[in-house]
Parts: C-alpha cells; structure tokens; sequence
C-alpha cells in the first residue's frame, strides 16, 4: 500500500481468463509464485476454476504466496428480464467475504459467450439493468464487500454513451482505462468530469495501456477485442497511448484511495520459458507506476 491506494495483480496480466479457448492457462503455483517475485502483495482471484473453490483453502493458498485476497471479476447477464442474476452473484459474494476480499468487480455481460459480440439494450432492458445493479450491490453491502460496474467491451455497457448512463446507477465504477478507451471513453475526461465526486463514484480502478493502432479495428467495431488482444492492444503501463499518470494523479488529487490493479490482458500459446512470460511486462508497469505517484 502507498498513501495514494493498494496496488495489486490479476491473473488476466498471465493469460488466465473465464473466456472458453481463450488460451493456453498457466497453473496457478507459477502466476502466484511470479506476483511474489515481483513483490506484490494482493491480487484479484481470476476465473472461477483458477483457484481453489472452497474459499478457506484459497485463501490459505493467496496467503502461501504472501497475497492479500482482493475479490475479482463477475460477468453477469443483468438486462433480461426472464434472468434472475442474484443467485450466482449471491454465491459469489458469500465465497469472496468468506476469503476476506473486498471487492465484486460487475460486468453487464451480453447473453452470448466472449466479448468479441454484445448486446444491445431497449428502455426496458435498462430499466432490468439498473434494478438488477441495485439488488447486487444491496447484497454485496450486506457481506462487507463493495461492487462496483466494470464497463467492459462485448458487454453491454462498452461505449460513452452507455458509461455516463450507468453514473446514476445504484453502483459506482470500476475505471478500467484500457476498455473505456476501446468503448470511446477518455478515462482521463470521465475522471476530470466527476470533480469532487470522484470517490462516490469510482470505487475500483483497472490499469490498462494501449496501442493506438492495434486498437484502431475494435473501436471502429471492424475488428474483433480477442485478436485485437492476440495482437497485443494491451501494453505494459506507460508503453502506449493512454496518459495513465495523468490518470493516476488526479485520482490521487480527489482522494481516490481504492485499489489499483495492474491488467495486461494477453493470450498466451504454451507455457513460456522460465526467464519470459508475462513477469517483465508487470515488472516495468509496477515501476511506470511508482514513479508517478504524486510527491
């Protein structure tokens, strides 16, 4: 922790993703071993069969390592109104208070599979959505564990005009900055435009950077987000062409004190070498962003 917020990890930064045939997946005693390498010292759990399923021995297991237990990542289908989202978000946050995380990260999944398709929402399906929101952040509250909305691409909240729709919601923001650029989202703008209410509304932050051009095709929908990630849209802090110290600085200044997670999402074709990997990459995103922490 520093006096501007906790850094952490995810397992996305080395591959491990809920997507089916997203990638080769790294065991866990290696992506574990290299965040305690790196000197981190919490992470976000990753998919559902990353970890161990019982929340004691995960913990046990994050505690092996020297890992606090952040929370984690949670597609949930919450604008159909024939689809009850509660139960499995329900069992989700009973097991992320029984591993002592703080932290459900939501997103508006689409009905499909993937992202590299989504949804599109009428007046009715937002009106699910936000009820919906408001019952999982109701719950999530009950447990002792903040939710937050993730806009995300290929989900149902992706673009500018979707993101500044959901500040009235019953939940705040996850700022990722990678998917709000990618949806037409400034992060930098949405932070800048919040003033004084940037911590009611921004609860959980994801750091992101990004290759302009790579990027060029999912922006202007003509390419699909997975290749665009096969290609390598994603790129360690301060590599690409999203400003994220200015980013970080003014959280900072509106007293933004959440966690900041470190996120390279990458697909991964075997199992890399013992000296690469995506160790090095978090490695110089760790010191991009200790050298822009507000003096």
């Amino acid at each position: 922790m520093t006096a501007q917020g906790h850094v952490a990890a995810a397992p996305i930064s080395w591959g491990v993703c809920e997507v089916p045939g997203w990638g080769y997946q790294l065991a866990p005693e290696r992506v574990l071993g290299e965040m305690r390498d790196l000197g981190i010292t919490a992470t976000e759990f990753g998919p559902d069969d990353f970890l161990p399923d019982d929340p004691k021995r995960r913990a046990e297991l994050l505690a092996s390592y020297g890992l606090r237990a952040v929370g984690g990542f949670l597609p949930l289908v919450l604008h159909d109104p024939d689809h009850d989202p509660l139960p499995r978000a329900l069992h989700t946050l009973d097991r992320f208070a029984a591993a002592g995380a703080d932290t459900l990260v939501v997103a508006a999944a689409s009905t499909g599979s993937g992202y590299d398709e989504r949804d599109v929402v009428d007046g009715s399906g937002w009106a699910t959505l936000f009820a919906n929101l408001g019952r999982v952040a109701e719950a999530a509250g009950e447990r002792g564990v903040q939710a937050t909305l993730h806009p995300h691409v290929g989900t149902v909240i992706e673009n500018r005009d979707e993101v500044l729709r959901t500040l009235d919601a019953d939940m705040p923001l996850c700022l990722d900055t990678g998917h709000l650029f990618l949806g037409g989202t400034d992060p930098l703008e949405l932070v800048a435009s919040l003033g004084s209410s940037v911590s009611d509304r921004i609860a959980h932050v994801h750091l992101k950077d990004v290759d302009i051009e790579v990027a060029g095709p999912v922006r202007t929908g003509t390419g699909s987000f997975t290749d665009a990630v096969r290609k390598g849209v994603f790129r360690p802090l301060g590599a690409g062409g999203v400003d994220i110290g200015a980013v970080v600085r003014r959280l900072a200044e509106t007293g933004y004190r959440g966690w900041y997670v470190l996120e390279q999402d990458r697909v991964l074709s075997g199992e890399p070498g013992p000296n690469g990997g995506p160790a090095p990459d978090v490695r110089t995103s760790l010191e991009f962003l200790a050298g822009v922490w507000p003096r």
